[in-house]
């Protein structure tokens, strides 16, 4: 386990080393993936304040790899970009020298389409060289290019942190107006960028000071060998020394790239394949693709994943009711005629009676429903409540013509429902006198309107001796 920067980042190891700092692979754990993380080692103001400048740089581009976040601890400072693990374009050269035009065409698109996302911005990079282009760690497929570092990099009207005779930038990749103390500009960077696609066709650097001064004897030189002319002629008009000649936009320059690709012959079955290999290298120990590994008793390593809080409960679903049967049709005569189900069938073929719960009584109250004996232990035979009926038996018709209702048979793995039996209620037998509604007697009643209408009368004899 490493350390834990400001309570987020886990530094995991160095992959790199800057001008100002180191750069390191870290664990994101509020993001949960692998970063890259220059952290700031120095500690004067100077560098404090182009770290500060650099991180807030924010340009979301395909090809520009600028700074996604920052963390401050105690007296360090560090900020973080994407992991891009296959090298620089000095990796690529010194694994395979020179290389082709066509793959060179490719990645030269890719640098200045960047650029012009920079430039945009109305930032000038000032620091364009093989070691701040690096790769994605594409195999043999297309190349994927992302310019980076922007330590000295600044927007067009800022107050320069450098003295006005002070150079700052890379020697053999600087433009010949800043080596005489111009201000910073666009075409500088373009410059810096023919300089880089000269580096690429050659397999080395170019000596940039011999190749200025030959400009201004001679004019533009001729093709180096093995450089096909339309794309010398763009990289020609890169390397002027004069500002005004040169493209004056990055997107001026792509263009006249598109239009020498196009003259250039296709690859052949025999140029040679690049690969682009993963350069960072695999994990230290206590780390796997998915962050950091907490060691078990057992000595064993697992990721630690994050804990998934407790789910709060959720009751059940009640068991849907089972259909009872419809009731049958009134006859024509209009009489009500009670429900029947056909009773169940005993293993022995006979048929049984099923039993009838209990209706409520007049008063409304519910009656317990009849539970089934327990078996006699003289043996004797009694007759059981609720026959089960076995699979494929075959029900009759009852000969009783009383209603009835079916209880469920009892199992000892069924589940209880959530439902309210319906008992039916049977209509009074014919004959049976209707039920009074309560009140009191006639005679009290007979009383009681009497002496109301004594009261009423004595009143209107007082209202007419008024």
């Amino acid at each position: 386990m490493g350390e834990v920067f400001a309570g987020r980042y886990e530094l995991v190891d160095p992959i790199g080393r800057g001008g100002v700092g180191a750069v390191w692979r870290v664990w994101d754990h509020r993001r949960r993936r692998y970063a890259a993380a220059k952290v700031l080692q120095q500690r004067d103001a100077h560098a404090l304040l182009r770290f500060v400048r650099e991180q807030a740089l924010r340009i979301d581009h395909p090809h520009v790899l600028a700074p996604t976040s920052w963390a401050a601890d105690d007296d360090q400072v560090l900020f973080t970009m994407d992991l891009v693990t296959g090298g620089s374009l000095v990796h690529l050269v010194g694994d395979y020298g020179p290389l082709p035009p066509a793959f060179v065409c490719t990645l030269l698109d890719q640098l200045l389409s960047g650029l012009a996302a920079v430039h945009a911005e109305g930032v000038v990079h000032r620091d364009i060289k093989p070691a701040n282009i690096l790769l994605e760690a594409t195999g043999t497929g297309r190349p994927r290019l992302r310019l980076s570092d922007f330590g000295i990099a600044m927007r067009l009207g800022e107050p320069r942190l450098t003295e006005t005779n002070l150079v700052v930038g890379t020697p053999g990749y600087l433009a010949p107006e800043q080596l005489l103390g111009a201000e910073p500009d666009f075409p500088a960077d373009l410059f810096a960028v023919g300089l880089v696609a000269l580096y690429l066709l050659e397999g080395a650097k170019p000596d940039a000071k011999a190749l200025v001064q030959y400009f201004a004897d001679h004019g533009t030189p001729g093709a180096p060998k093995g450089v096909p002319e339309p794309l010398w002629q763009v990289v020609a008009a890169l390397l002027q020394p004069d500002p005004q000649a040169r493209f004056r936009t990055a997107t001026g320059a792509r263009k006249a790239l598109a239009a020498a690709r196009e003259l250039l012959p296709e690859p052949g079955p025999d140029d040679e394949l690049i690969e682009i290999f993963d350069q960072v290298g695999p994990l230290p120990p206590g780390f796997g693709p998915r962050g950091p590994l907490a060691v078990t008793g057992h000595g064993e390593a697992t990721p630690v994943t994050p804990v998934t809080p407790p789910q709060p409960w959720q009751p059940e679903q009640a068991l849907p009711r089972k259909p009872t049967a419809a009731p049958l049709p009134a006859d024509r005569s209009g009489s009500w005629q009670p429900t029947s189900i056909p009773p169940h069938a005993d293993q022995s073929g006979s048929w049984q009676p099923t039993a009838v719960p209990p209706h409520a009584d007049q008063s409304g109250s519910r009656q317990p429903a009849a539970v089934p004996p327990p078996p006699d232990p003289s043996g004797s035979w009694r007759p059981t409540a609720v026959p089960l009926t076995p699979a494929g038996a075959m029900a009759q018709e009852p000969t009783v013509d009383t209603p009835t209702h079916v209880l469920p048979a009892y199992r000892a793995d069924a589940v209880t429902a959530s439902y309210t039996t319906h008992v039916p209620q049977a209509p009074p037998p014919p004959g049976t006198a209707a039920r009074r509604r309560p009140g009191p007697p006639a005679r009290v009643a007979v009383s009681l309107l009497l002496l109301a209408l004594v009261c009423y009368a004595v009143g209107f004899w007082a209202l007419v001796r008024i």
